[in-house]
């Protein structure tokens, strides 16, 4: 406020010397039409403190019941981990309310509930992946990996094997083994050929699958499974793994899922774990790659219509929003005393 108050006086100065307005503006590098404004702020008696654009009170601005639901679901034990986007998502998919990503964040920044909530990596980057074509549907493209996983001695692993959908993000199939060889990988893939009946369909309908140049991948028969059942198979490029980003990102995400116990007594304890999770991340995960709807309800084709029913709620809770606020401000208008605010049942 003190430059402000600065720069007006210098100006009233100069154009008192028989310098313009136009001109003082130029000499500091600023907008006339900003000094000009500043003027009327100190004509009306309104101060020069720094003020957000926009109207003082938008007709479209949250409830404050909708605030409280925000912050009574954000303080919520069992959504501890999730950030601020899932938690909007939430709240649309159990009907608390309608709310966007970032009204979301600013109300948790004032609530003091934007801390770190959960793990979070930064992205390489420096890879340009391969052209894809475009997808419409399920079963089109898959892509598949091997990870490994820690166990409690020191240089042995487990493996996990996982087949992604990449239109839908939905795990096919997966399988955890002590073993990284053709024979596993064969095993995955075939379930995932039964289980989405791949075979049944005509050849030109049957998915590309995308995966590296591991031993597994390049093993003839894998290779070989792929030509007999008319299925090309995509290579990524040497040490990009950038070239097969939704099956890396997946295992990105089975990582750092807050249960995930980070090392594993042996195979059956790994079976247990992941025969838990990965229904719930079919069947539960709002994921940020699908507009936030589940990799199953991607699958089955809802996506759409999900999408499109929220949009609905979301301009039905807007024009409620301006119908309250509008009455709000009529009766401030009409009684000037405070209003009490009274709690929604």
């Amino acid at each position: 406020m003190e430059e402000k108050t600065e720069i007006l006086t210098v100006v009233d100065e100069a154009k008192g010397n028989g310098v313009s307005n136009r001109r003082s503006c130029a000499l500091f590098l600023i907008n006339r039409r900003r000094v000009v404004r500043w003027k009327g702020y100190r004509r009306h008696g309104l101060g020069l403190e720094n003020r957000k654009s926009g109207p003082k009170h938008p007709l479209h601005a949250l409830l404050p019941v909708e605030r409280q639901r925000v912050l009574v679901l954000a303080q919520d034990e069992k959504h501890a981990d999730k950030s601020h986007r899932i938690l909007a998502v939430t709240a649309w998919e159990e009907r608390v309310c309608m709310v966007s990503f970032s009204s979301v964040y600013r109300i948790m920044v004032a609530g003091g509930l934007m801390s770190m909530r959960g793990p979070s990596r930064h992205h390489n980057g420096s890879s340009l992946p391969p052209e894809r074509k475009e997808l419409t549907g399920p079963n089109q493209r898959w892509c598949w990996d091997i990870s490994y996983l820690y166990t409690f001695e020191r240089g042995q692993f487990l493996y996990l094997y996982l087949l992604l959908d990449e239109w839908s993000r939905k795990a096919i199939q997966w399988l955890v083994s002590w073993h990284q060889n053709q024979g596993e990988a064969r095993r995955l893939l075939e379930g995932g050929l039964v289980q989405e009946n791949i075979l049944d369909l005509p050849e030109e309908a049957r998915p590309q699958v995308v995966n590296d140049r591991g031993r597994p991948m390049k093993a003839k028969p894998i290779r070989r499974l792929f030509e007999e059942h008319q299925m090309p198979q995509i290579f990524a490029r040497p040490r990009t793994p950038n070239d097969n980003p939704f099956v890396e990102a997946a295992f990105g995400t089975v990582k750092t899922a807050p249960e995930y116990p980070g090392r594993f007594r042996d195979q059956k304890n790994g079976d247990q774990y992941f025969g838990k999770y990965f229904p719930w991340y079919n069947t539960e995960h709002y994921h940020s790659g699908i507009d936030y709807v589940t990799p199953e309800q991607a699958h089955r084709g809802e996506r759409p219509a999900i999408v499109a029913r929220r949009q609905e709620q979301k301009k039905q809770q807007v024009m409620r929003r301006k119908e309250v606020n509008r009455a709000l401000q009529t009766m401030t208008r009409q009684d000037p005393l405070p209003i009490v605010a009274v709690e929604a049942g």
